[in-house]
């Protein structure tokens, strides 16, 4: 007697940006899932009742979803970024990256900025097309808004910033933006960086988060020092990534037909 073959189903992805309450509470779900569940973020603002991840920026900042159509109701949210411009920003009484980053030289350019926050994925889609097709929708909106510049923070998993020292280094050296757009941290900074000369640089890339791998890859730079996150349990650099320099390429893949919609 032979076993039936067993069906998967493909995932049916769609990156947009919420337009519901539903939307965006399913967002915050999934948010407390990967953050608080799995990361062990402590998240004070966090509606522990409701497993929803949330906090006074929510109300003021746009929701980029990533949704499987092929999902039941209510679960079909399976990766998120929050995004939040200038007019946001003001409402919200700043950014959200400041408390964590003296973002001066951002205020003193001309230039419109974005920044980008809580960004996850449900851990079955971490190693699809799932985030590619997000920054399809980011890049789309960047156009349609006139936006120049990105920015956010970025996590290393874990408030022991020693533990990470060999990628921070190499990231430091390789990727450090230049004066006018490096953001530093608030914290004083105790880490000791390593020479470049003693880096051994395939062991530190294969360190880095997959997430700043990607924003490396469309040619993000890195501000200056960390910040440790203890309500989040994570060690964080700031990003910064001029959107008219992207490599061609990049851009090329972000716009490919179907990408997002």
């Amino acid at each position: 007697m032979h076993n039936a073959p067993m069906t998967v189903t493909k995932p049916l992805l769609r990156a947009h940006f919420a337009t519901s309450r539903d939307d965006i509470r399913a967002a915050q779900r999934l948010r407390y899932e990967v953050f608080v569940t799995e990361l062990g973020a402590k998240a004070p603002d966090a509606d522990h009742s409701a497993g929803r991840e949330c906090d006074r920026f929510d109300d003021h900042a746009k929701h980029l979803v990533l949704r499987d159509e092929t999902r039941g109701p209510g679960c079909q949210i399976v990766g998120v970024y929050r995004v939040l411009d200038a007019t946001g920003a003001a409402d919200a009484g700043g950014f959200y990256s400041q408390s964590e980053y003296d973002l001066t030289p951002l205020h003193r350019t001309s230039r419109r900025v974005l920044e980008l926050s809580r960004s996850c994925l449900h851990p079955d889609y971490r190693h699809g097309p799932g985030l590619l097709m997000m920054w399809g929708a980011l890049h789309q909106y960047c156009r349609t808004h006139e936006i120049d510049v990105l920015f956010g923070v970025a996590s290393f998993r874990g408030a022991e910033a020693a533990a990470h020292v060999e990628a921070l280094s190499y990231l430091h050296h390789t990727h450090l933006a230049p004066p006018e757009m490096r953001l530093r941290s608030t914290q004083a900074q105790t880490l000791s960086l390593l020479p470049e000369a003693d880096i051994d640089r395939a062991r530190a890339m294969r360190a880095v988060p997959s997430l700043i791998k990607g924003y490396l890859r469309l040619g993000g730079k890195i501000g200056q020092g960390v910040f440790i996150d203890h309500d989040f349990n994570t060690t964080d650099i700031c990003l910064v990534l001029d959107i008219h320099t992207m490599p061609a390429s990049a851009v090329a893949k972000l716009l490919a037909p179907g990408r997002a919609r």
